[in-house]
């Protein structure tokens, strides 16, 4: 299948968006866009209506956890900001007075609506270190269990992540992958992916549905967000590989709808539908390939790939015909075919050492490290994820 054949324009398969109303457990990001004017302050308005239609989906048995951006803009309005500070201590400022407000907001409006929710904020090493990766997983499973909707949040107080690259639509997706979750719904300022930028052409047409996170993909997806939010298409391109490989759906849309929850959710066409791969990899496996920082990559020949990709191998130096990056031993980097992702995993040697035994067969790794023992693969399949 080509690039292009990846992406259907012209025909919606309604089969896979009827999968969606079968979606047990419902993660739910909305941006900094959506929720507030142009002025900075927040729209109540939408708010409200985001409440609603998640309290409904909660009253029918649905699972769900809220992860939401905001709180630097809910704090402008109070310290009297006119709009985003770019000084980072000052918008750490305006996200502690901000959390707050948003929190006070989302806890009333819930406890209108007959739910309860509690606060959970985040800095991506809670991702990264296993120890707390577990944590967090089984406090969220236990709020879940006793019927409480979780709101997620970047400690923008404390991390710096989100000024630059505006992780929280990763966090979401890294959130949804580690409650194995079924959906994930991102609400943006845009309607969804588009084949250009509607913004500069005018024949740019909606995505309805990505089978397969291409290099084209990621090509037409652009950079930059809005002046309030962080993130733009391409983090959410990033967030719907680390879903979609997860075995999570998700769904890119406008939250300026005040339906577009439901709309999704009772499988309706709004958006762009990333279909999720059929298999779900283990715990493990999830936060190693997703939740750890890439600290490098190596790029493989040809049957090195179709090794890995049909035959299950694991990596092998003979395989491997370039490396980049510093990273150590233990540490996950990607594995690139033509200079696409094809795979994830943690590596058994250092970057300087794979360089010394790239090219070469196992029994000669000793040899080429002057070591008197050795792993014979660079990662183990055990250690691999694969993403296409």
């Amino acid at each position: 299948m080509s690039e292009r054949e990846s992406i259907d324009n012209n025909t919606v398969n309604r089969n896979s968006r009827e999968l969606l109303t079968k979606a047990k457990r419902i993660v739910v990001k909305v941006g900094t866009s959506t929720l507030t004017y142009d002025t900075g302050r927040l729209n109540l308005r939408r708010i409200e209506a985001i409440v609603k239609q998640l309290a409904d989906l909660a009253n029918q048995g649905k699972e769900i956890i809220l992860v939401s951006s905001g709180a630097v803009g809910a704090g402008l309005a109070p310290l009297g900001f006119k709009e985003k500070p770019k000084d980072l201590v000052m918008k750490q400022a305006a996200a502690s007075v901000g959390q707050g407000v948003l929190l006070h907001m989302y806890e009333k409006l819930f406890r209108e609506y007959g739910h309860t929710v509690g606060q959970i904020l985040l800095t991506r090493e809670d991702s990264t270190n296993r120890s707390r990766y577990i944590n967090l997983r089984n406090t969220l499973y236990a709020l879940i269990s006793l019927g409480v909707i979780p709101i997620l949040n970047e400690n923008d107080v404390v991390s710096i992540d989100e000024f630059k690259i505006g992780d929280n639509d990763t966090l979401s997706a890294i959130i949804a992958s580690t409650v194995e979750a079924d959906l994930l719904i991102i609400l943006s300022d845009i309607e969804g992916l588009y084949t250009a930028n509607p913004q500069t052409n005018p024949d740019a047409e909606l995505i309805s549905e990505v089978e397969a996170i291409t290099p084209h993909i990621y090509e037409i997806s652009g950079g930059a967000g809005t002046a309030r939010g962080t993130g733009g298409m391409y983090t959410k391109i990033e967030a719907a590989n680390i879903a979609v490989n997860s075995g999570v759906h998700m769904v890119v849309a406008s939250g300026a709808h005040n339906d577009s929850i439901e709309v999704i959710a009772a499988g309706g066409l709004r958006g762009t539908h990333f279909v999720a791969r059929d298999t779900k990899p283990h715990m493990k496996k999830r936060w190693m390939a997703f939740g750890t920082r890439l600290k490098g990559s190596v790029s493989v020949d040809a049957g090195c790939a179709n090794a890995l990709l049909k035959k299950g191998s694991s990596l092998l130096p003979v395989g491997i015909i370039g490396v980049s990056g510093n990273f150590q031993e233990g540490e996950t980097i990607s594995i690139l075919f033509n200079g696409e992702e094809i795979a994830r995993g943690m590596v058994n040697f250092s970057s300087q050492d794979i360089e010394q035994i790239k090219g070469c067969n196992s029994h000669e790794i000793i040899k080429r490290l002057q070591v008197e023992n050795a792993h014979t693969e660079v990662i183990h399949r055990d250690n691999l994820v694969i993403l296409r």
